[in-house]
């Protein structure tokens, strides 16, 4: 494909039909934008979370997962009509060919294929590369231009593997048996993911979970993601969480609720937890490196499977990311996109539901 744009001049580079608006990334011959900001009249949502999964655009087309997250989270303001694409179905919108694969971010996550004019453009959305048993893998697309995320986007960050996470959990558990351990989680997909990784590693006790935290899980449940026994901590009796394993939002973990559990060992999953100053800030006695973003790694080798002689880098670290491409001969530049956070207000900070992904 990128041959067959250097050869065509009359082609038209896809900066020119995509473009950076205030309400977001705006795709002009398909009169559609890409997780917009603000309401719109129509809209393409990559995954749940609520920096890209906003209320009241006219029209949504994304994954069926994604759409029923979308439902369960915000009610009647989710939008007018809501479309659901399955993965790797295409669609026409305008004069574009749409298609979404999947981004094994959380559970519906999907990247934006888009055909137009003889050049292909992949909108990865949040994404991760690891196993993750709650959501389809990410599937690399070859393309000309590749818009990723980079969170995560300084070599500082390599997250250890996710096993070995779990195990330094319950080995704590082990070493303080009267001891509740209660772990900051957000409620969409780091919640369902430490749950099914703690399943993986044996861990069959039930699992006790704060009240916001609880919708999510049932629908992941009823979704066909299998959780093991899960019980509420909110109306639990305090001797009733002695040696148990409690799962909050992060925000709940520093509040009145926490006093509730018997002398907790509090522990947060987060990408973040990378960096040790956070986690003693936040009051953190057991940090835990486990993110639903690529590392600096995953995004390097990312850039190497699509093959693409493009990317665009956003809501991240940008600079490095594109320091780096542009070494391997990659044409490289930052996109300027506002209202995407990052991982610290998603997973580590955030509102009493805790705010985003990690």
């Amino acid at each position: 494909m990128s041959a067959a744009h250097q050869s065509n001049p009359d082609r038209p580079h896809p900066d020119k039909w995509i473009k950076v608006l205030p309400e977001g990334l705006y795709v002009e011959p398909g009169g559609f934008y890409i997780d917009p900001v603000r309401p719109v009249e129509r809209a393409v949502v990559t995954h749940g979370h609520s920096d890209h999964a906003r209320p009241g655009n006219r029209h949504v087309l994304a994954t069926p997962g994604t759409l029923a997250i979308m439902r369960q989270r915000m009610g009647e303001g989710v939008g007018g009509s809501l479309q659901a694409l399955e993965y790797d179905e295409s669609l026409r919108i305008g004069d574009v060919a749409v298609r979404l694969v999947p981004a094994g971010h959380v559970l519906g996550s999907a990247q934006v294929v888009m055909e137009h004019a003889g050049s292909r453009v992949v909108v990865s959305g949040d994404y991760k590369r690891r196993l993750d048993r709650t959501c389809a893998p990410f599937e690399p697309v070859p393309c000309d231009v590749f818009v990723t995320e980079a969170t995560f986007g300084l070599p500082v960050f390599r997250h250890p593997p996710d096993l070995g996470e779990v195990q330094k959990l319950l080995h704590s558990m082990a070493l303080f048996p009267e001891r509740s351990h209660v772990v900051g989680v957000y409620a969409l997909g780091k919640c369902q993911r430490l749950i099914t990784l703690l399943r993986a590693a044996g861990y069959d006790r039930p699992i006790w979970l704060h009240g916001a935290l609880e919708p999510l899980c049932r629908l992941y449940g009823s979704l066909g993601v299998e959780l093991g026994e899960l019980r509420p901590a909110t109306v639990a009796a305090k001797e009733d969480l002695k040696g148990a394993l409690v799962l909050a939002p992060p925000a709940a973990v520093a509040d009145r609720w926490a006093r509730r559990l018997a002398d907790p060992v509090v522990a947060m999953a987060s990408g973040w937890m990378r960096v040790r100053q956070r986690a003693r800030q936040r009051g953190v006695e057991l940090p835990l490196v486990i993110s639903d973003h690529a590392d600096w790694d995953e995004l390097c080798q990312t850039l190497e499977d699509v093959g693409a002689p493009e990317v665009w880098v956003t809501h991240g670290r940008e600079e490095a990311l594109v320091h780096y491409a542009t070494s391997r001969g990659i044409r490289a530049r930052a996109l300027a996109l506002i209202g995407f956070e990052d991982e610290d207000s998603e997973g580590v900070t955030g509102g009493a539901a805790g705010g985003e992904a990690s």
